[in-house]
């Protein structure tokens, strides 16, 4: 037996000899786990990089627009309408209206294409001849315009006037290169007299491109797609984050003070914490099923209006609020609460006057990050008809209206594919720039109120 023993200890290694022939295999171990983990930080960025490049390549080239600078003349001849009326002392606002309404009626027979094809031939005198291709070479909604020019100011009947004319989406197309300029003619979208005006009007500094303020002002138009704008989206999206903000919020973080603060701890409120976290977990399209059926369905409240959209959008956020409102409240130091009740404080005081204003910065940020996360939701919005073609910017929140992921959505989809690829990646930076607004007032906000233990 002892010279068994003494056998197996001269076999064993001593300890620091084992140690130091692990050591170099566990320091290899973590250079690797190191270098995969930064390999996998830079795939990261790399990925993020490239889709900011894609998006801002496509998108910032969309923000200028073609724009044709005419003289134009408002010819009395073309334009043969009476002066404006004035309403008369001995006339009824009803009769003036009914007299002005007519005017107007009568400025809108009137033949715009006519004036627009007249301004063209100043500079180009083919277009005189060929009055289909002259007037292609701008966008039909600036008919529109000149008519609004002359409502609002009946002087300019008789006189030249300088006006930046958007150009047709084809034009514009056809000067930034988006369109192949070696397909047979046959498959072009503008014929071959407007190639030619259009790169000779552009050398000539005719046409020029100009930054697109229209995007912001201008609502969705199918008749006249270069003059598309985001109007009517933004202020959909806008009334609706302003509906989530109202309802999810407080909502949310009174929920959340309740579970946490006051709720008696059994397996009913660990059932109710179970299923707020599996709801933070579904789905959105499940929420815009659920919205479609009781607010259009039961409460029959109107498709497509920013307030079913808001209501919906409250329901998807409100688990998100709530868990991080709650982890706000447990971050918070216990010592404050038994202070607060030490000397004296109710469990409400201590609650609303100790407690919640110090946990208040998390949950502005968990409030704001979901908002955030609210205005890029799509799909619950598509269920309640929220991607009608809507022409108008929304009053109030009973209107029909579009938001700006689906006006994504829809244009993505456009058949004029070669135009409105470029504005798409235009309408994701608006949409990217806000959700990065918002996160950054996230940021802000946190560290403004935030305290340090």
């Amino acid at each position: 037996m002892a010279v068994s023993d003494t056998a197996s200890s001269s076999s064993r290694k001593p300890i620091a000899e084992v140690v130091a022939g692990t050591l170099g295999r566990r320091k290899r171990a973590e250079v690797r786990f190191r270098a995969i983990g930064l390999g996998a930080l830079i795939l990261g960025i790399a990925f993020v990089g490239i889709l900011f490049a894609s998006i801002l390549s496509k998108g910032l080239p969309a923000f200028w627009q073609a724009t044709v600078n005419l003289e134009v003349y408002f010819d009395p001849e073309i334009i043969d309408v009476p002066e404006k009326p004035v309403q008369q002392a001995d006339q009824s606002p009803a009769e003036f209206l009914q007299e002005l309404q007519g005017w107007q009626r009568k400025l809108a027979f009137v033949n715009w294409n006519q004036i627009i094809q007249a301004s063209l031939a100043d500079v180009v005198p083919a277009a005189a001849d060929n009055a289909r291709d002259a007037i292609g070479m701008v966008a039909s909604g600036e008919r529109i315009r000149l008519r609004d020019m002359v409502m609002n100011d009946p002087s300019l009947i008789g006189q030249r006037r300088e006006v930046a004319l958007t150009a047709a989406a084809n034009v514009d197309v056809w000067l930034k290169g988006n369109i192949d300029r070696s397909l047979p003619q046959a498959s072009q979208q503008l014929s071959q007299l407007q190639q030619q005006w259009s790169d000779e009007l552009y050398d000539r500094g005719v046409i020029t491109m100009d930054f697109a303020w229209f995007i912001f002002t201008n609502t969705d138009s199918r008749s006249s797609p270069a003059t598309a704008g985001l109007a009517g989206a933004f202020v959909g999206s806008f009334m609706m984050m302003l509906i989530v903000m109202f309802l999810a919020v407080p909502v949310g973080v009174m929920a959340a003070v309740y579970l946490e603060e006051f709720a008696p701890k059994n397996r009913w409120t660990d059932l109710v914490e179970v299923n707020i976290n599996n709801l933070a977990a579904v789905p959105s399209i499940v929420f815009g099923l659920l919205g479609a059926s009781i607010f259009i369905n039961y409460l029959g409240l109107p498709l497509s209006a920013p307030l079913v959209g808001g209501l919906v959008l409250s329901l998807m956020a409100l688990p998100t609020v709530i868990i991080a409102a709650r982890a706000s409240l447990r971050a918070v130091p216990p010592s404050i609460r038994q202070a607060a009740l030490g000397v004296g404080a109710s469990p409400m005081q201590a609650m609303f006057h100790h407690t919640l204003p110090v946990a208040v910065p998390g949950m502005l940020t968990g409030a704001i990050i979901s908002i955030a996360q609210a205005l890029g939701e799509t799909a619950p919005l598509l269920l309640i008809g929220m991607n009608a073609f809507v022409a108008s910017v929304p009053s109030s929140p009973m209107d029909q209206s579009s938001a700006l992921p689906v006006q994504i959505y829809l244009w993505q989809g456009n058949e004029l594919r070669n135009f409105f690829e470029a504005r798409t990646s235009a309408a994701i930076i608006v949409l990217l720039a806000l959700m990065i607004c918002l996160n950054a007032l996230a940021i802000y906000l946190r560290h403004r109120f935030e305290r340090r233990w």
